[in-house]
């Protein structure tokens, strides 16, 4: 744990993408293959499911301590990383037995994880005794690890470098095996910088290549015959893997969703093995192309009702192949892939579909039928150079996606919270809502949007303006109005607005416009009858 603890306070402590490499590279050089697997496991994101909650935790703290509850609260509070204040609050020195000595490994499969199986007390005398025998930078990581809550500044994509260049393995390949499921083990990571591939996952797909926003227009990309053109279709990004005589599907978010969409692996079926495809997965009619809300009738079900799947059928519409009869084909040019794959799905069942190219060569033109996207139930063209290589994570220049403009709505700010990381400290997360008749009633929570000295400004308003405080959350004056863009608006049982905004975000600070001015809560229902869903 001593190294682990030391390669995260190296990489929470610099922006510096060079330094974060050579502290990675330092640590997986000497690390044992178990504990580097589970910096690897940690390092990616991937998180273990959350052990203790955070209530439990408190109660914890306040034993502890021997502080009173309230100045606990405040502590917590002011603080805004429960983590960092035990780190804080905690001052017992430690015993004279070490547990410091235990590896990251030891301490995630021989003291972390069990502690599902155990009672609140018998957990809570366990944590507590960490408590008083770590010294504070180790507590705070050892509470991280047990909250889930483990941020630490590193893409998958700059972990894959490190270990590329210590290895000598690809970064591609590299890439390629951290994603699908696998569990943290010496094997693992034996596995994972081999430069052996026989042992490879049947089911594993690719890293996603992921296309950037065009800001201002496709007039200074040049020629448009240089491009292919399709619409961006508003689903589930997914690949469609066919191996082994298997059929495997994974969403963007590395969830196996073959069971949830079994019409599509059914059709999938019908493919050769050795086939990967990269497409969406649409909620398609006999009249077209459903809205996401339908698809999300879908999601988060282990099984489907007969009646949901007549109701909601969904299809695979692919844009990509990835490899081909058991080739890996990443590197041909994106004609000829899209050439390939034109020709493998050419009588596919009906699940499965190519995603049409735009037969358009002129940029003015492809700029009316962006205009027309909503109407398509589509969220505007996505625009790629014809010469491209299928690369991994979001690499400028190459895949564009132009979207129609967002929806906006004019709100106040209500709640606040402190961020995440080097943003603890900070009130970023907002709570924002709209009026009915003279109340406000939340519809969005953001935190993306403002710059860095915005936020600060910000942060000491909401300081200076504070009304009540619940644990990290403090509900402020509701003077600030804030105008937020989003994708789309459904409505929602689950919300007291009954309303849902996708992906939420803040657009500008509305500093001219008065709390009154906010928009009403009937504006944003009239949307949803209008069909912005």
């Amino acid at each position: 744990m001593r190294q682990f603890s030391a390669l995260f306070e190296a990489l929470d402590s610099t922006t510096s993408t060079l330094r974060k490499i050579a502290a990675m590279k330092d640590y997986f050089a000497v690390a044992d293959p178990a504990d580097a697997a589970w910096a690897v496991f940690l390092l990616s994101g991937r998180r273990v499911k959350r052990l203790v909650p955070a209530r439990r935790l408190r109660e914890w703290l306040v034993e502890s301590s021997g502080m009173p509850r309230w100045l606990v609260e405040e502590s917590y509070a002011a603080v805004g990383d429960l983590a960092e204040t035990i780190s804080l609050l905690v001052t017992e020195s430690r015993d004279a037995d070490d547990p410091d000595e235990l590896s990251l490994s030891a301490w995630m499969e021989k003291r972390i994880l069990p502690l599902a199986d155990l009672d609140p007390e018998e957990q809570g005398e366990r944590v507590k005794r960490w408590w008083r025998d770590l010294d504070p930078e180790r507590r705070f990581l050892v509470n991280k690890l047990l909250t889930g809550g483990l941020r630490v500044g590193v893409s998958q994509l700059l972990l894959a470098r490190a270990l590329a260049e210590l290895t000598g393995v690809p970064r591609a390949v590299i890439l390629h095996r951290l994603m699908g499921r696998w569990q943290p083990s010496a094997r693992f990571f034996g596995e994972l910088v081999s430069a052996d591939t026989t042992a490879e996952d049947v089911s594993r797909p690719y890293p996603f290549f992921l296309a950037s926003p065009l800001e201002t227009g496709p007039d200074q990309l040049g020629d448009p015959e240089d491009w292919l053109t399709e619409w961006k279709w508003d689903g589930i990004r997914a690949q469609l893997v066919r191996r082994a005589g298997k059929c495997f599907l994974w969403s963007r978010g590395e969830d196996l969703v073959t069971d949830r969409f079994p019409e599509v692996g059914e059709a999938a079926s019908w493919l050769p093995d050795g086939t990967v495809l990269d497409g969406e997965l649409l909620p398609w009619n006999d009249e077209g192309v459903m809205g996401f809300a339908d698809l999300q009738k879908r999601l988060g079900r282990k099984r489907i009702p007969a009646d949901l799947l007549n109701e909601v059928p969904v299809r695979f519409m692919a844009y990509d192949i990835l490899e081909n009869r058991g080739r890996d084909v990443r590197a041909l040019a994106l004609s000829e892939r899209r050439a390939m794959m034109e020709r493998r799905l050419l009588s596919a069942p009906g699940a499965l579909r190519v995603s049409p190219v735009l037969e358009e060569d002129d940029w003015a033109r492809l700029a009316d039928l962006r205009m027309e996207a909503r109407s398509r139930g589509v969220e505007g063209l996505v625009v790629k150079r014809r010469d491209s290589a299928y690369r991994a994570g979001r690499r400028r220049g190459d895949w564009w996606k132009w979207k129609v403009d967002p929806y906006t709505v004019d709100a106040v700010m209500i709640y606040a919270q402190p961020g995440h990381g080097r943003r603890s400290s900070l009130y970023t997360d907002y709570t924002f809502g709209v009026w009915r008749g003279r109340d406000l009633v939340p519809i969005a929570k953001a935190y993306s949007g403002l710059s860095n000295k915005e936020i600060r400004r910000l942060d000491r308003w909401i300081r200076a303006n504070t009304v009540e405080r619940f644990g990290p959350v403090r509900s402020v004056r509701p003077e600030q109005v804030f105008e937020l863009a989003f994708e789309g608006i459904n409505p929602s049982s689950r919300h007291k607005s009954g309303v849902a905004l996708r992906f939420p975000r803040i657009h500008r600070w509305r500093e001219d416009l008065s709390p009154g001015g906010a928009d009403r809560l009937s504006d944003l229902k009239r949307l949803i009858s209008d069909g912005a869903g």
